[in-house]
């Protein structure tokens, strides 16, 4: 595995964090955390149910680059990263045509993104339509090209005559990035794809899409994005989730460039190239499921550890600096188990493979159990899982407004009731982004309706931003703020303007006085809710 050191350990003579190693102690630093309500049940709620109890945990893992070194001579910082591989997939369908600026946007975004790769990157890029082609390095070139001000130039030749026909088979494109990055040996390997349709031409591809990630899985990270009127947010939720990246899109055709640039920067940036959370139960444990939580949903199939042992390793991918949630659940029978003790259930490790960089890596972590006769005392769920199960609720309202309102009038009524069940979520969540593309849907704060004229593309949004997570927002320091009186005569109203009308004092949206929420781009609450 890698060059690495736990905590606590970098003291040790011949350890690699010690400071005769070769590399830098430090480079990245990982930190584990468990959270759990450690009390389950001792005895069956009822007679003849299972005597197994399942104990659910939150991972929280986060990753942190060490401070900034100096090169000596020059003086310029130095923050080392991985080395990238990079595939960009251009959606060249002919509805790409449909407008026209759809295509002007992704030849933009694309030479923005080639611009910022770094010398020495490898690179190519693809045009996906019923079949995928290789735009450059293009005919005659094995592999993939080598970034540098020549190759950029003419790659970004290429895109700019790319012309678009045919249709969209999504599975093909996949499968032509996974066998040019296979003979790269760059840590990070990344594809980007854009797309406007719905893989509408599966059926006639050469690779269909459920066989192309099958093929793909643990072999580049991918993230995917739409553009247009008639992308599917399902579809790119099922490729980025099974390819360990992010899925989106953008509302306006010229906002693709600033989100190609953010998204490659931060591929730059990536400190680990890939993660493994190496789960080992004790005798009679059992691991029912892992999944990724924070800051998406993502199941995480067991991987073959590579050291042996009686550990189940679980593989993540592509780490920037950041921190992300997972769920663990185990399951465990009780019987002749000491009641009113901490017993250990699992050992939680993180390793990491060597990517010519030291990682200081957290000490193991015991998943523990508390069995109990008392059941108040396992009644309670942890508030991060408790978090998790609001968000899933969250999203299942959303997919079942959308698919009501997709029956018109007939479904009007059931679209409302869902659509108010998301929103009650996410003011409990106090999730900010959900809050706002709620916004997006309802006719007017407070109302729990939608909104008339609403099209596809909108629901589309609105499923994408509720597969999106946040963890809640730590404690501010120091005493809570003091709650304001509430003003004379209203049930907690802001304060309301001339003619009965609400400013948001945020993004300066002007409503009904009796808005709950801006209506605007921001989404804030404007009253409390009780």
């Amino acid at each position: 595995m890698s060059t690495a050191e736990h905590a606590g350990d970098a003291g040790h003579p011949g350890h690699p964090g010690h400071p005769g190693h070769a590399g830098h102690a430090g480079d990245v630093v990982v930190t584990l955390e468990v959270g759990q309500n450690k009390e389950l049940p001792a005895v069956p709620a009822a007679p003849g149910q299972p005597r197994d109890r399942e104990m659910h945990a939150i991972l929280e893992i986060g990753v942190t680059r060490a401070a900034d070194r100096t090169d000596p001579v020059t003086g310029a910082a130095h923050r080392p990263g991985p080395a990238l591989a990079e595939v960009l997939i251009v959606d060249t369908s002919r509805s790409m045509l449909h407008p026209a600026t759809k295509l002007r946007a992704a030849k933009d975004a694309t030479t923005a993104a080639l611009r910022l790769l770094p010398e020495g990157s490898r690179f190519a890029v693809l045009s996906g339509r019923f079949d995928a082609t290789v735009v450059h390095p293009g005919p005659g070139h094995d592999g993939m090209a080598v970034a540098g001000p020549a190759e950029r130039a003419a790659a970004e030749r290429a895109v700019r005559i790319l012309d678009a026909d045919g249709g969209t088979a999504i599975g093909h494109w996949l499968d032509l990035a996974r066998r040019l990055l296979s003979g790269q040996s760059a840590p990070v390997k990344h594809v980007l794809l854009l797309t406007d349709g719905r893989n509408e031409h599966d059926h006639r591809a050469a690779m269909p899409l459920d066989t192309a990630l099958d093929a793909c899985d643990g072999r580049f990270v991918c993230d995917a994005w739409g553009i247009g009127d008639d992308w599917d947010a399902d579809l790119l939720l099922r490729i980025t989730r099974r390819l360990h990246g992010r899925a989106g899109a953008v509302r306006r055709e010229a906002d693709l460039t600033g989100v190609y640039e953010t998204l490659v920067s931060g591929l730059l940036g990536k400190a680990l190239p890939e993660l493994r959370i190496r789960l080992t139960p004790t005798a009679g444990t059992v691991i029912r499921q892992v999944k990724q939580v924070v800051p998406g949903e993502q199941e995480l199939p067991p991987a073959v550890p590579e050291s042996g042992g009686r550990g189940t390793e679980y593989v993540t991918r592509a780490w920037g600096e950041e921190t992300r949630h997972f769920q663990v659940v185990l399951s465990a029978d009780p019987t002749g188990r000491a009641t009113g003790e901490d017993l250990q259930l699992a050992a939680v490790e993180v390793v990491v493979p060597d990517f010519g960089h030291t990682v200081r890596l957290p000490a193991p972590r015991p998943v523990l159990v508390h069995w109990t006769d008392n059941p108040l005392d396992a009644s309670r769920p942890h508030p991060a899982i408790h978090r998790h199960q609001l968000y899933q609720q969250a999203s299942a309202a959303v997919g079942r407004a959308y698919r009501a309102w997709l029956r018109r009038a007939e479904g009007r009524a059931e679209a409302d009731r869902r659509l108010a069940h998301a929103l009650a979520l996410a003011r409990e969540l106090g999730d900010a982004h959900l809050l706002g593309a709620l916004a997006r849907i309802e006719a007017a704060p407070g109302t729990g309706r939608f909104r008339d004229g609403l099209k596809d593309v909108d629901w589309q949004h609105l499923i994408l931003s509720s597969a999106m997570t946040t963890p809640p927002e730590p404690p501010a320091a120091g005493p809570p703020p003091p709650v304001p009186p509430d003003p004379p005569g209203t049930d907690d109203p802001a304060p309301a303007g001339p003619g009965g009308l609400i400013e948001c004092p945020d993004c300066g949206w002007i409503g009904p006085a009796d808005s709950v929420y801006c209506g605007g781009d921001c989404g804030r609450p404007l009253r409390r809710t009780r």
